[in-house]
């Protein structure tokens, strides 16, 4: 299996994306604030995979097909163990 990794730390850009294929985990750093008004940083992960419609028009999708599962399963290790790393090295 092909893992592309991507990596972008610009505003609102994603900060690293892992992906194989048709499949794709997303990393984000968000801004917010916590319940006494403190900015706070929290990460998400973002889940995909895209298809051609039958006109040939790229799609997005959250469904998977039993095939996709084990590289779902890649691309979204590869995300927590980036979260998982980077917060050791913090």
């Amino acid at each position: 299996m092909n893992t592309e990794i991507k990596t972008e730390t610009i505003g609102n850009m994603p900060e690293k994306k892992f992906s194989t294929g048709v499949l794709s985990a997303t990393v984000w750093e968000n801004q917010g604030k916590s319940k006494t008004g403190e900015e706070v940083s929290f990460k998400t992960v973002t889940f995909q995979r895209r298809y051609q419609d039958k006109e040939g028009n790229w799609q997005t999708t959250n469904n998977l097909r039993l095939n996709d599962l084990p590289r779902a399963s890649l691309v979204l290790q590869k995300a927590y163990e980036y979260l998982v790393m980077k917060d050791m090295a913090a």
